[in-house]
């Protein structure tokens, strides 16, 4: 099997929205309805994150990484259900499970510093002790598959080049490690064959098209197997379990990707899957019988499961969705996840083929939470200002009302290409339990509604899709329950960016900004992004300018050139290790607007990166947005108790 697609990673990652033939109607309020029952941040936070999935050797536990104790580890769940073991015990570092060892209990688990996300794969060995499999400085490691037979795992690393990532086999008994393929041209690797001969290698071109090359682990020999003509996307999903077939993904010679599989020994392709929408992944089972495969179905997960090639039925279960299904080797069993707009991922196992219902092993959200208290998000569409329908996911406060306006944020998702989803987000919840309505905006360039929707950013930052979310209040002001004059802007990474891009550039839009970890000097981050980012440097330069080439180009479109501009509340949160969007970015930011007798609240966490890991952390940052949101953009009901 190739890099584990049937984790949450995927799924988590890629969702979409309907094509502007399914819009939406504006969601309807009534008149007067019941304010709902107020938390505390601690109160929401006690709600447990958790994820990762993958079955002991006697198929009797699921390791599985949770925030209960405040920080990630690493625990291991009896499929019988009962209380979770805590197998690591860090108070500093997240600790995130990878995969029990095929034959007995030692597992593998990740792990960076100070979320500087130069992580390093370890092994708990079977008597406690902790073995880093990828010992070093500055290097990076991931966990790649294991081989066919059980014997060995593949790990990359960039010790050798930080630009670039080797390949390497482990034998999973002593841990001796050869290396299988030298990376010299900025490959990605992208995944092993079962019979451990083929190797698949993704080259991006740019951010909208790539290319997959065929590496042959015996002759050394190295092919193209991808070759197109206009933009296309094609990716490598999986081998097939006999290892004669690729499959891919690719929207070649259409709006959406679809499943597509190339014989090895042919050069032949066909087509094995489409939907009308984005298949995100696809990947198989350990024993082969099974394959799995995750759709964007409008900012939801849609799954398919096929069973020797037929589709199975998946659990219907209530409170949300089925998400990042796991099968046991033996194929057996089934482990997956559910989560909704009001419960976070909860952890179940099945016995395949059995007529008993799945089990739920966990209960994440704090037993302090009523989820009748919470609400449901509506997917809505706007035009924007020049027709381009634009998607996006809308949470209402139950007090919202035509004679109760309440205040709005314009959420922008990271990026650029991430994407707003549906399912549980704490965050969202405390905002929308605080008073304010959240629109989750996907403006032109989000990933999941086609090619064209994807590119429609490319060269454009700072203009285009920050004017998207300007027409957003344009909707939101339609909605008649929403106060137009108090609509603030939030949004970490790329969305910060944009929120510091609709204070410099549109200043008379928002009445606050709160910025968490964005870019506000492009050349500076273009200039400093990570060496392990070298194989899609000029994809990202393509997407939003060349330092060198496009410098003008990127001053006009950087806030920080324009804060003089800024003249309304900011609030900026950031990482002091973070290795996307360095520290100088937000503190240089900070320091221009206070020039303008601007109000500023600066929060930076001295042991977090590119986002938050820990609880206190999370709690002190949520407390403090809602707080600065409470103060400047004033909601008409009575703040609460934090």
């Amino acid at each position: 099997m190739s890099r584990p697609l049937l984790t949450l990673v995927a799924v988590l990652t890629l969702l979409a929205a309907a094509p502007p033939a399914a819009q939406a109607a504006n969601p309807t309020v009534a008149s007067a309805p019941k304010p709902a029952k107020r938390y505390t941040i601690e109160q929401f936070m006690a709600t447990v994150n958790i994820g990762g999935a993958s079955f002991s050797a006697d198929e009797s536990r699921i390791l599985f990484h949770s925030n209960e104790s405040g920080i990630f580890n690493v625990y291991a769940m009896p499929v019988a259900g009962g209380k979770p073991v805590q197998l690591t015990q860090s108070k500093t570092d997240s600790h995130y499970a990878v995969s029990f060892f095929p034959a007995d209990d030692r597992f593998l688990y990740t792990r960076d510093q100070g979320g500087n996300e130069l992580n390093h794969l370890y092994v708990r060995e079977l008597d406690g002790s902790e073995r880093d499999l990828t010992p070093g400085d500055k290097l990076k490691a991931d966990f790649e598959g294991w081989s066919g037979d059980d014997t060995a795992f593949f790990v990359s690393t960039n010790e050798r080049d930080p630009r670039f990532f080797d390949l390497y086999r482990y034998d999973a008994k002593t841990y001796a490690r050869t290396l299988v393929f030298k990376n010299e041209a900025g490959w990605q690797v992208s995944g092993v064959s079962r019979d451990g001969r083929w190797l698949a290698l993704g080259k991006p071109n740019t951010t909208a098209d790539s290319d997959v090359h065929l590496a042959d682990l015996k002759t050394g020999d190295l092919k193209h197997i991808t070759a197109h003509t206009g933009v296309a996307l094609y990716q490598a999903q999986d081998f097939t379990p006999d290892s004669r077939e690729l499959l891919m993904t690719s929207n070649d010679g259409g709006e959406f990707t679809r499943v597509i599989a190339y014989d090895l020994a042919s050069g032949k392709t066909r087509e094995v899957e489409r939907a009308d929408w984005d298949v995100a992944y696809t990947g198989f089972s350990k024993d082969g019988r099974f394959r799995v495969t995750g759709i964007n179905a409008d900012a939801s997960v849609a799954l398919r499961l096929y069973r020797d090639g037929q589709p199975m039925a998946l659990p219907q279960l209530p409170g949300g969705e089925v998400r990042g299904v796991r099968f046991s080797r033996s194929g057996k069993r089934m482990a997956f996840y559910v989560n909704g707009d009001r419960s976070p991922n909860n952890l179940f196992v099945a016995d395949v083929g059995s007529t008993a219902p799945p089990r739920q092993l966990t209960q994440s959200l704090s037993k302090e939470i009523d989820p009748q208290e919470l609400v449901d998000a509506s997917i809505v569409r706007f035009r924007s200002f020049d027709g381009l329908v634009i998607p996006s996911v809308f949470m209402l406060p139950k007090e919202a009302s035509p004679s109760h306006k309440v205040p709005a944020i314009v959420w922008v998702h990271g990026g650029p290409g991430g994407q707003t989803m549906r399912g549980y987000s704490a965050l969202m919840q405390y905002f929308v339990n605080n008073g304010y309505a959240v629109l989750g905006i996907n403006n032109r360039g989000s990933t999941g509604y086609g090619k064209s929707f994807f590119t429609a950013d490319d060269g454009k930052h700072g203009r285009e899709p920050l004017w998207d979310c300007v027409e957003a209040k344009t909707f939101l002001a339609g909605t008649g329950v929403i106060d137009p004059e108090r609509i603030g802007i939030v949004g970490g990474s790329y969305g910060g960016y944009m929120v510091l891009s609709a204070l410099a550039f549109r200043p008379e839009a928002f009445k606050v900004g709160i910025d968490i970890f964005g870019v506000s000097n492009w050349i500076r981050t273009l200039e400093s992004i990570p060496p392990y980012w070298e194989s899609f440097r000029q994809a990202l330069y393509q997407e939003i300018g060349d330092p060198v080439k496009d410098r003008e180009f990127l001053i006009a479109t950087s806030p920080l050139f324009h804060a003089k501009e800024i003249r309304k509340p900011l609030m900026v949160i950031q990482g002091a290790n973070d290795p996307r969007v360095i520290k100088p970015e937000s503190d240089d930011i900070v320091a221009a607007v206070k020039k303008n007798g601007v109000p500023v609240d600066y929060l930076v966490f001295d042991d977090e990166g590119h986002g938050f890991s820990k609880k206190k952390n999370q709690i002190e940052a949520n407390r403090r947005m809602v707080e600065f949101l409470d103060k400047y953009l004033k909601p008409l009901a009575q703040s609460q108790p934090r």
